[in-house]
């Protein structure tokens, strides 16, 4: 008998995958028989993947676009639909940050912080709706942070960002419902990525971070890519409105 522990025959939308989780995500998606259009703004990162995964024979195409900013969020989702008629997975994933203590923020810092890992979420979720629909059977999985729910130093402004993309989530996965369309949040911890590099790089930080964390070290994205996976299957068909830490149970002991 056919393992359906797959997810082939699915079109899956990510944004933010040139690196990192990201990078992570289009690979496990891809191994596992999904045809995927990934984002990111690098013009030679997209290109460069994309020759990579299609050499392969794999079904994959790269669009260079912000998917904080409405003109590329229209023309990405034009792209998708000169594929696909319909969509069965969405992935927001684009992030960024930038650590500084609250009063010493510039509104326009504040903004990108926000734009870029919230709004271009809530945006793609309402853009990517009729496709999702007209899959009878669609998966979206937001990509937010531990950082959502507890204080962990990364700065308010990207903590606030991540924090509504949770509450996204639950209140889409209730109004979407009647419409087959399940929504998730994947939060994962301290992972590695070119986002954390630099902050990781710092060895009395990275012991501070893998000494609270019970299972003892950072978590590598292929780790956080498998989890995305499985909301994305029809097997975790009655998963949805969840929020499911990637954090090697730290929260689970954080006091």
């Amino acid at each position: 008998m056919m393992s359906n522990w797959n997810l082939k025959g699915k079109n899956a939308l990510l944004t933010g995958g040139t690196k990192g989780i990201g990078r992570a995500i289009v690979e496990e998606f891809v191994n596992l028989g999904a045809a995927v259009i990934f984002t990111a703004r690098d013009v030679v990162a997209v290109n460069e993947m994309e020759r990579e995964f299609q050499a392969t024979g794999a079904e994959v195409f790269g669009i260079v676009a912000d998917a904080s900013h409405p003109q590329d969020q229209e023309k990405l989702l034009e792209f998708v639909e000169n594929k696909w008629s319909k969509l069965h997975i969405l992935v927001n994933n684009a992030g960024t940050n930038i650590r500084k203590s609250t009063i010493d923020y510039t509104k326009e810092e504040y903004r990108k912080v926000i734009e870029t890992n919230f709004f271009s979420a809530f945006e793609l979720c309402r853009l990517a709706y009729p496709l999702l629909k007209a899959s009878k059977n669609s998966s979206v999985i937001n990509i937010a942070s531990v950082a959502g729910q507890y204080d962990v130093g990364t700065g308010s402004p990207y903590a606030t960002s991540k924090a509504a993309m949770i509450q996204l989530s639950r209140n889409l996965a209730v109004e979407w419902a009647k419409d087959k369309i399940r929504v998730n949040t994947v939060s994962p911890w301290f992972t590695v990525t070119p986002l954390t590099d630099g902050y990781l790089s710092n060895i009395e930080k990275l012991k501070q971070i893998t000494d609270r964390t019970p299972i003892g070290r950072i978590a590598h994205a292929e780790e956080v890519a498998s989890v995305v996976a499985f909301l994305a299957m029809d097997k975790a068909s009655y998963v949805s409105g969840q929020h499911i830490m990637t954090d090697g149970a730290l929260t689970a002991g954080i006091f």
